[in-house]
């Protein structure tokens, strides 16, 4: 037997190892005291892994809910809740704050985005990522609590709209520069940092 087809041998011997996809991720770091930052008996507060800016917590729920398209009216003291915890970070945090939901998620989980409006990060690297947060696919938290409270559920966009919004031309969030590249544009961002 070659050493190759023994290495083969030994490591079928061993036990497997699980696998988990990507987008479970968020469920083992709702249990990592490390990355938690607020805690109630519904409600998990963590530090994004990737942050797409220099404040970028998600909010989730304890209960397993898939996304925002699993919502129904029983769930709008849950999102007040996130509200409540939005609120309070408001307070504690020295930077201009917003809170909403991608309109389609990557990850499993209901999470919500507390994201500081400067988008300076390493892990802000595409432009997927930028137009995830700075177009209509960035859904405020007020405006799902209220169409929850109306409808009853929250309606998907269409995947058209989908690849548009993510097709969206670069722009400034904070001003009109429109720059040619994410480089370009991650360096214009550092300029309006103070």
């Amino acid at each position: 037997m070659s050493k190759r087809s023994k290495d083969t041998t030994q490591n079928l011997n061993e036990p497997a190892k699980k696998m988990k996809h990507w987008s479970l991720g968020l469920l083992e770091s709702m249990k990592d005291p490390k990355s938690i930052v607020k805690q109630t008996q519904k409600v998990v507060v963590i530090r994004d892994k990737y942050p797409k800016a220099r404040i970028h917590y998600l909010v989730l729920p304890v209960d397993d809910i898939n996304s925002i398209y699993k919502l129904n009216k029983s769930h709008i003291s849950l999102l007040e809740e996130f509200g409540k915890l939005f609120e309070e970070l408001l307070q504690e945090e020295n930077a201009q704050l917003r809170a909403g939901f991608h309109a389609v998620p990557s990850m499993q989980r209901l999470h919500m985005h507390i994201i500081s409006n400067d988008m300076v990060s390493p892990s802000l690297k595409t432009k997927v990522h930028w137009n995830s947060f700075t177009t209509s696919f960035f859904i405020p938290y007020r405006d799902i609590l209220k169409e929850l409270k109306e409808s009853g559920s929250i309606k998907k966009i269409s995947n058209d709209i989908h690849k548009q919004l993510m097709m969206t031309p670069l722009k400034c969030n904070q001003c009109e520069f429109q720059p040619k590249n994410m480089p370009h544009l991650k360096d214009h961002l550092l300029s309006h940092v103070k």
